[in-house]
């Protein structure tokens, strides 16, 4: 596998291809890297320099040899001269994009651009640096942290250890974050409504997505999952995702029933992991315990920070006894609960990536879900999800849920269905 990031000797070779006149397809056979990567770190790296030929000073006026303006003896100064107008070298238009390897480097006078290895290797460390500076958190992230912390701590006086482990689920972000956000005067509350911060040291660490129980993969790793569908084949599964609108906004939860390709999605205020557990709460309460534990027995979820704390998702808010068995799949591997993606791209069509979920309400989902589920399947028999739901665990399961049968003609699947207001 190639390293996408380019060695300062691998841009010694580059510089000295270009001396060359070598072309970026040589360069990238003899530093091992594609021709357009050689291209883009040439471009991206230009160092322009205003230095004249041996013997004549730097001068880019298209006038320079026969100027009829300028005083004899006198140098050319485009400064107060009403009569310059630029020029500039035709080659630099086209690759290799520098005169490193020009032939008449030495005679010409015209502003140059130049590749060179130690002032690249400089550039691309500064972007380094630039680029693990600041937050990772949007306008709406922070205000919904200003809601939550400011009247507990500002106002109520609390420190951020209490009110974090009591909204840890809504906050989404470690106790050191927080501290962080505020050191760099983000948030509303400031270091004077900390009277302990002095005692804690300053440390700088990449921001990274929190996980409520640092613990929630034991027992729940994708193998794990594997052996337990293994040992209970018919096994009903349940594959759980969040589709996002625009970063920070309102976010669907879907609950996709792998068996039928029903879905369910319930809108959400902030992708936070209590979201999440209020709706499985939520759903116990109106199917009931018993019927709860035969609908959801296996939930196949992704890594997301919202779906990492487990226990509360597993355990019954009325008994306390297990309601569901959560496991996650592996990073980045999207196809382990490939069931649940394909049926993400009808949600799509009604409402396409970039979309703002903020002005919808449930209801707007209820009847998107509605519009979805009664479409038929090729792979169903020309049955629908919730046909077939219906068949499997009773009509009025499906009703609990909300979920209205469209006749044929009347499923709209475009973004026309949710009128925006």
């Amino acid at each position: 596998m190639k390293n996408k990031h380019i060695s300062f000797d691998e841009r010694l070779e580059i510089e000295k291809g270009l001396k060359n006149q070598k072309s970026f397809k040589e360069i990238g056979r003899t530093i091992n890297k594609d021709c357009t990567t050689v291209a883009k770190e040439v471009k991206a790296h230009l160092q322009f320099k205003q230095v004249g030929a041996v013997g004549r000073p730097f001068c880019d006026c298209v006038y320079r040899k026969k100027c009829e303006f300028r005083e004899k003896g006198t140098k050319c100064n485009p400064t107060f001269c009403g009569h310059y107008k630029k020029e500039e070298c035709p080659k630099l238009k086209k690759a290799p994009y520098v005169c490193n390897g020009c032939p008449n480097k030495a005679s010409c006078t015209l502003g140059k651009q130049i590749y060179d290895a130690i002032y690249a290797l400089k550039e691309y460390q500064d972007t380094l640096v630039g680029a693990r500076q600041g937050i990772t958190y949007n306008e709406l992230e922070i205000k919904r942290l200003n809601e939550i912390l400011k009247p507990l701590i500002k106002e109520k006086g609390q420190s951020i250890h209490h009110a974090y482990i009591n909204n840890k689920n809504s906050i989404m972000c470690s106790e050191k974050e927080i501290y962080h956000l505020i050191e760099l005067g983000v948030l509303e509350v400031r270091n004077i409504d900390l009277p302990r911060k002095v005692r804690f040291r300053t440390r700088s660490k990449k921001h990274t997505a929190h996980k409520i129980d640092p613990t929630y993969l034991e027992g729940r790793s994708y193998s794990d999952y594997l052996s337990f569908i293994k040992e209970n084949p018919d096994t009903n599964i349940i594959e759980m995702d969040s589709v996002e609108g625009v970063k920070g906004g309102k976010v669907l939860l879907t609950i996709h029933f792998v068996n039928c390709s029903f879905m369910l999605a319930f809108l959400r205020k902030h992708n936070d992991a209590q979201s999440v557990i209020d709706i499985f709460n939520h759903l116990e309460s109106i199917l009931g315990l018993n019927i709860f534990k035969k609908l959801f027995v296996v939930t196949l979820t992704d890594n997301g920070s919202e779906f990492s704390n487990p226990k509360e998702i597993e355990t019954s808010i009325l008994t306390k006894e297990a309601r569901t068995k959560v496991f996650y799949c592996e990073p980045a591997h999207p196809e382990q609960k490939g069931s649940c993606e394909v049926n993400h791209e009808l949600i799509r069509r009604i409402l396409p990536k970039g979309t703002s979920f903020d002005n919808l309400t449930q209801e707007d989902i209820v009847k998107m879900m509605s519009h979805i589920n009664s479409y038929k399947r090729k792979k169903l028999n020309d049955c629908s999800p919730l046909q077939l739901f219906s068949l499997i665990y009773g009509k009025d399961i499906a009703n609990k849920l909300g979920m209205i049968e469209i006749q044929p003609n009347e499923i709209n699947l475009s973004p026309h269905l949710i009128k925006k207001r």
